[in-house]
This record gives structure tokens, sequence and C-alpha cells, in this order.
């Protein structure tokens, strides 16, 4: 089930969402996103951020230099407004119980459903390898136990998403079935923000080093921006199926300013592309100042203190959650004086 993201009432409840430490953080990042998770904190929900960590390897050979990814990574997080008194932080690789989960989930499911995953055979296409890790493939359960162990109530996701999503549902209802309530069936927070293409005009990723990244200074910005495509057509109008180049800045523009994209292109009108740019540009910069601003304010301790006490509060949340499991599950054995006989026979 999916639910629209406006409003956001001001209730209580548990979120989940999170990121592969594969490199800086983009507008992309933070207008699918980022934004929307700090605006689901401030609206009373309490908010769990995985850093999937274990997934980089998922599709490649080695994961690169983890801590310093994963650290600057929690200070675009903090920087961005994310407050670590209400929302928590961690590595998935660092709660054991939660790992622990994936065995029984694999039960729970099909080699057909993981071969036909539309999400992981797009992974694996832009990964452009030639044989595929069993980790790869088995990426979306693996998803479902960062859902799932945390009892989240709510799942914000983007449209491509939406398979691994749909099996997270099924594993939990499926477990509770043949095993009793255990997990709560979450539901999909759809996002409404558009995908931002890359200022290379393909699709705005990290692997492609074609955004705009939440850490660039405003000399990296203008530059990005001005080798930006646009087209020939001197008046400028938001027009993405005829002009998806120019309809791309228009959007980046409004998504910063906060207005439809049709207001930009009215302002910038028979200007021209280079005048499209100079606004994409001042209202980036505008949008990055105070984010900016904020990460000047925390220090590597900051951050570390943050994944520490994110680690040790999914930690407890996982570990009660693995108790329950193995007890639905017949496997719990804390107790296990009435398996052995009191005595031997003489």
């Amino acid at each position: 089930m999916l639910h629209e993201p406006d409003p956001i009432e001001p209730v209580k409840g548990r979120v989940l969402t999170g990121d592969r430490p594969t490199g800086a953080l983009h507008l992309g990042h933070y207008f699918g996103t980022i934004a929307n998770r700090v605006r689901l904190q401030d609206a009373g929900h309490e908010v769990f951020i995985v850093i999937a960590d274990f997934q980089v390897i998922a599709d490649r050979d080695h994961p690169g230099d983890l801590p310093t990814t994963v650290s600057a990574m929690v200070l675009d997080y903090l920087a961005c407004g994310m407050d670590p008194a209400r929302t928590v932080i961690y590595p998935h690789s660092q709660v054991p119980a939660l790992n622990q989960l994936l065995l029984p989930f694999l039960s729970l499911v099909t080699m057909g459903e993981l071969t036909r995953n539309p999400t992981v055979k797009e992974e694996i296409r832009l990964a452009a390898r030639t044989s595929v890790s069993g980790l790869m493939l088995t990426y979306p359960v693996h998803q479902a136990a960062d859902v799932l162990f945390c009892e989240a109530d709510l799942v914000p996701v983007g449209r491509d998403q939406l398979p691994h999503l749909e099996l997270t549902r099924s594993i939990a209802r499926r477990f509770n079935d043949r095993y009793g309530a255990v997990f709560r069936v979450p539901q999909g927070l759809l996002s409404d923000t558009p995908m931002l293409a890359g200022l290379d005009g393909r699709k705005m990723a990290k692997s492609q080093r074609n955004g705009i990244t939440l850490r660039d200074a405003d000399d990296e910005i203008s530059t990005k921006v001005r080798g930006a495509r646009t087209d020939s057509e001197r008046f400028i109008t938001f027009e993405p199926a005829r002009r998806p180049e120019v309809a791309n800045l228009l959007s980046i523009a409004a998504l910063c300013r906060g207005v439809n994209p049709d207001v930009v292109a009215a302002s910038v009108g028979n200007s021209g592309s280079d005048a499209l740019k100079d606004e994409v540009i001042d209202s980036v910069i505008s949008l990055l100042r105070p984010i900016r601003e904020r990460r000047a304010r925390y220090s590597r301790h900051d951050v570390d203190d943050v994944v520490q006490t994110g680690i040790a509060r999914a930690t407890r949340v996982a570990n009660s959650k693995l108790d329950q499991v193995r007890t639905a599950m017949g496997m719990d054995y804390r107790n296990m004086g009435g398996l052995a006989p009191d005595h031997a026979e003489g």
C-alpha cells in the first residue's frame, strides 16, 4: 500500500530509509530522499537510516575507504538537518542480529522471485559485470531485513524501488503466516519528487559523477552547470518531452527555490541558456549555503558519536526482534535444562 507524501501528519511512527556508501551524496539524493527524511523527522516520526555498507560489495570487488565515505555521508545527513536525538544512523554491517534475519528470510522467497526483480536486473545492467554475485541477487532480501528488524511503519521509496518493497511486504506476511505474528507489514511512502537527470542527460548517479554534490564549492557548482547540456532555442520553456535538457535545469532551479518550473522558465524568458544556467547556479548555491554552514559546526568526534550511538540503538532493537524470531521458529535454546535427563541411569 502506498501513501501519498502530503500531508505528513505529526503522529509518531517509525520510518526506515537508507543509502549505499558509494560516494558523495548529490542533489538527486537531497530532493529524492534527504529533504523528505528531515520533514518526516520534524513531523514527529522516529527515523532509522541504514548505511548499507554490505551492499557496496554486491557489484564491485573492493569497498574502497568505507570509514571515510561513511563519515562524510553522516556529516551530510547532519548538515541537511537530521537530528541524532530523533534519528538513528548506523551501518548495517555493525548490527549482527539484523543480518542474521537474512537466512530465515531466504527460506521464504523463490529463485524466480529473485531473478525476475526488475530493480536487480537494472542494477546488474548498470554494473556491466559478466557474472552476478549471490549478494547482488539476494540484496532485496537483505533490504527486507533492514526494514523489518526495526518494525518500520513507513518506507519512503521511489518508483524504481517498489519491487523491493513489495518483496519485503511478502516476506513479512509469509513469516507471519508460517510462524505467527512477528513482523509489521510496512507501507510505502511514494516520493512525488521527479527524478533529476544528471548534467550530462543521464540519470544522476554517484557512479556517473554527473551531479552536483552537497559538498561542492561555489566554483565547482558553476563549472558543472556551465557544462550542462541545453539546446539551440533561445526562448526558455518547460517542455520535458521535447526539451529534456532544458527542462532538467529548470527542475533543478525550481526545486531549489520551491516553485514550479514554469515560474523559472518565465523569469528567464528570451534570455537564453546562459541566463538559465545563471539562474540554476544562483539557486543551487542559495540552497547549499546553509547546509555548508551547518556542516562546519560538526567535528569528526561528533560524527563518530552519532554512528556509535546509532549502532547501539539499532543493536538493541535487532537483538529484541531476533529473540522473537527464534522463539516463533522454535529455535530458542536459551533454556535447555529440560532437554537433558536430570541424572544418569545406573
